[in-house]
Parts: structure tokens; C-alpha cells; sequence
């Protein structure tokens, strides 16, 4: 191949990982590195750091793969995704499924210099991010699915820090399986005419017209718990106040979301971004400014 041809091929593998579209990649990072600084109490290991930030890019692209491979009978009919590459021929089944396979083999080197319950998680994380992308054909609530493929690097950080996991890496998965499925309803709510239309199963289509109620409580869930874990750590001020500032936050994104309206429902689901560097911003904090009192 020529450069110009290896350069268009990287541009569309580039978009099958979604390079040009980092959201997912952060709403994955931020509970991850929640859980870290958590299970450090503030002092991660820069290897365990640097290894879960580089794994989290690699298993969102692998997963996003997968995703577009599975879905490459439908985004063509989706306004959305109408010009991804499967929808547009821009890209072979078996470069999809070589490309994912490069990435998930990456994201497995990257954590071989982890311990043994960290590989041994390991497994368990990859089946659902692989597997994640076909719940749609038959699971009413695939979010939910998502919440545990989203929520798992939190006990793996917190094994890799650790050596265990405790009680408090699962509440951590517990209050953001919450957060994924909110946010990611207000992601299918942009495409539920088009899910309806070909078939695609939701929590978006399966609320109806609950939908908004619906993400607005599994967003006060999240906030329930996050308080709670605050509680139950001895956190201080800065982390109470990132959890005041999410909550302004999310109350802004109903605003949003309450007029169903396509737009302004992507919207919302992007602004989480910032709800998650928020309580990160406040955890981080919380550590710097009180480290004695641990």
C-alpha cells in the first residue's frame, strides 16, 4: 500500500475506535480513576495510573469496534450514525473483527505486569465489553448491561492498587451502574424514533413515556450513593462540594432532556462529562488538601 492508502485506512479505523470522539473514553476513565484514588487514599501507583488511563482508551475502541460490527446491519438506517464507516462500506467485517482484536490483545499486555486478581478480573471485563453491543437485539434494558462494562474498571483499579476488593469498589460499581444507565437513556432518547423503527431494544423504548422520570431517578440513585460512600470514607468538604455542583448540573441536563427533543437530549448525555470530572475534581482535592486525617 501506498501512504495515501494506508493514511485513508488509518482514518477509518480511527473513527471505528471513535478516536474523534473522546466522550466515551472519559465516562469511562472518570469512575475508573474514582476507584484509584479511592482504594490509594489519594496516592495512586503511577504504573497502576498509566496502565488503567491507557486501558480504559483501548477497551472503549475495542468496544466501540465491536459495537459498529454488531450494529452494521442497522446504522445505515439510524440519521446518527448514517455515515459510520460499516454504513458507509468504508470498512470489511474481518478488518473490524482484526482491529478489535488488536486492541483487546494490547489492553491484555498492558495489564500483565498487574497481579493475579487483576488478570483474573480481567476476563469478566472483556465479556462484557465484547458482549455488551449484541444485549440490544433481546435485553430490554442493554444500559444497564453497559452500567457493568462501564463500572468494571473500578474493582480492577482497585485490585491492582490493592491486592483486593473492598466492600467499597463495589458500591462505587453500584452508584455508577446508575449514572451509566442515566445518562446512556438520554443517549437513546436522541435515537429512539430510529430504534423503533428497525427494531432495537433500549431502556429509552422500554421506559416509554417514563423516560425522563426514569433518568432522573437513577441519576438521584447515584447521587444517594455517592453521598453515602462520602459518609462512609470521612471525606471532607471539597468532595460534598463536587457532589453539590454535579447536582446542578444534572438538574440543568432535565431541563434538556424533559423536551425529548433529539438535540438537546445529546446534549445532555455529553454534559456528564463534566459531572464526572466534578467528583473527581473533588475526591482529588479531598486528598490533597486533607492528607493527615486518613
Amino acid at each position: 500500500m501506498n501512504t495515501a492508502v494506508w493514511r485513508e485506512r488509518a482514518t477509518v479505523y480511527g473513527q471505528l475506535m471513535r478516536v474523534d470522539r473522546p466522550i466515551g473514553t472519559l465516562l469511562l476513565l472518570w469512575p475508573t480513576l474514582w476507584g484509584l484514588w479511592l482504594a490509594s487514599h489519594g496516592r495512586p501507583d503511577w504504573l497502576v495510573l498509566g496502565v488503567f488511563v491507557a486501558g480504559t482508551f483501548l477497551m472503549r475502541s475495542a468496544g466501540c469496534v465491536i459495537n459498529d460490527y454488531a450494529d452494521r446491519h442497522f446504522d445505515a438506517h439510524v440519521a446518527r450514525t448514517a455515515q459510520r464507516p460499516f454504513a458507509r462500506g468504508a470498512v470489511t467485517e474481518k478488518e473490524a473483527l482484526l482491529l478489535a482484536a488488536a486492541l483487546a490483545l494490547l489492553s491484555l499486555l498492558l495489564v500483565l505486569p498487574m497481579n493475579g486478581l487483576t488478570l483474573l478480573m480481567s476476563v469478566p471485563a472483556v465479556f462484557l465489553a465484547a458482549t455488551y453491543p449484541f444485549t440490544k437485539r433481546f435485553f430490554p434494558l442493554p444500559q444497564a448491561y453497559l452500567g457493568l462494562a462501564f463500572s468494571f474498571g473500578i474493582p480492577m483499579a482497585w485490585a491492582a492498587q490493592t491486592g483486593e476488593v473492598a466492600p467499597t469498589a463495589w458500591w462505587l460499581l453500584a452508584a455508577n451502574l446508575f449514572w451509566t444507565v442515566a445518562y446512556d437513556t438520554a443517549y437513546a432518547m436522541a435515537d429512539k424514533p430510529d430504534d423503533l423503527k428497525i427494531g432495537i431494544k433500549t431502556s429509552a423504548i422500554t421506559f416509554g413515556d417514563h423516560d425522563v422520570s426514569a433518568i432522573m431517578l437513577c441519576h438521584a440513585v447515584f447521587m444517594a450513593l455517592m453521598l453515602g460512600l462520602g459518609v462512609q470514607q470521612q471525606l471532607h468538604w471539597p468532595y460534598f462540594a463536587s457532589l453539590l455542583l454535579s447536582a446542578s448540573l444534572i438538574a440543568k441536563q432535565y431541563t434538556e432532556i424533559r423536551t425529548r427533543d433529539r438535540a438537546l437530549c445529546f446534549k445532555a448525555f455529553i454534559d456528564n462529562n463534566r459531572v464526572g470530572m466534578a467528583i473527581f475534581a473533588g475526591v482529588l482535592l479531598d486528598y490533597l488538601l486533607f492528607p493527615l486525617s486518613r
